[in-house]
């Protein structure tokens, strides 16, 4: 199957290139067919917690059928838990398009997640193209649980092995507990040229990792400042910075607009 290559070329990449590589799995999907809100097992890869996208991607590699995935390490494979309940793509999609108000989208695709069925159930995310006047960014984000209890293993740290490339940057946080993070959260936060070494022209990635302390829900937000891709083919930036700077990214992340996905997942 297509997907399955794509999906074992991203957990081969180990060395300077996307550490997170959302891109692998997303251009793949996005070459093969652009149908609107088409389903996706793609599943956006992590580097912090689970996705600690579309680890792989910063967004563990969402372990949609293992129920585990590369942490943010290259290393240990971090665990993933069933979801409480059932999140569409649809959802993702439509939680992803209020995040960006006033956004024209485009290039919208998702994954649903499927409690009932333990093979490939553990992960719910969605992507698409936003256009915010400020040139097109792709975004995505990932919905999974972690199970406990979380462990610097699972990718909660910003070590790695190998180390990371020159000029791209990790940093560790945290949330306090409160009335929508019962328990706290954990925060990373991750810039990541496209390629390597990184020149004037080169896009980046910037991925926000929450994951919830006391359940292990975890959601990952991953954005371009470009039309997203990686290595020497790929788009030039479209903008200096990403949509949503990372104190606005993690304010949405666990906000009302994504307070029902977290409940649905943790």
């Amino acid at each position: 199957m297509p997907f399955e290559a794509d999906l074992a070329h991203a957990l081969d990449r180990t060395t300077d290139s996307l550490e997170p590589d959302l891109t692998t799995l997303l251009s793949g999907a996005v070459e093969r067919g652009r149908s609107r809100r088409r389903r996706r097992s793609v599943g956006v890869i992590a580097g912090v917690g689970a996705c600690a996208a579309i680890a792989a991607a910063g967004l563990a590699i969402p372990g949609a059928l293992a129920g585990t995935r590369s942490a943010g390490s290259d290393i240990e494979p971090a665990a993933l838990a069933m979801p409480r309940s059932a999140i569409t793509d649809t959802q993702m999609i439509r939680a992803l398009e209020l995040t960006f108000p006033g956004g024209r989208f485009s290039q919208e695709t998702g994954q649903s997640n499927n409690p009932s069925d333990p093979s490939g159930g553990y992960v719910a995310n969605g992507e698409l193209v936003v256009d915010d006047g400020h040139g097109a960014a792709m975004v995505g984000v990932s919905a999974v649980r972690l199970k406990l209890p979380l462990r610097d293993g699972d990718g909660l740290s910003c070590e790695r092995t190998p180390a990371r490339a020159a000029g791209d940057t990790c940093t560790l946080s945290e949330l306090p507990s409160s009335a929508s993070i019962p328990g706290g959260a954990v925060v990373m936060s991750e810039q990541n040229a496209a390629q390597h070494p990184a020149r004037a022209d080169t896009a980046r990635r910037w991925t926000v990792t929450v994951t919830l302390k006391s359940t292990g829900a975890q959601l990952q937000l991953v954005q371009w400042n470009s039309t997203g891709g990686s290595g020497p083919d790929a788009p030039k930036p479209t903008r200096a910075a990403p949509p949503l700077p990372e104190q606005q990214a993690v304010a949405a992340l666990t906000g009302a607009t994504w307070a029902p996905i977290l409940h649905a997942v943790g």
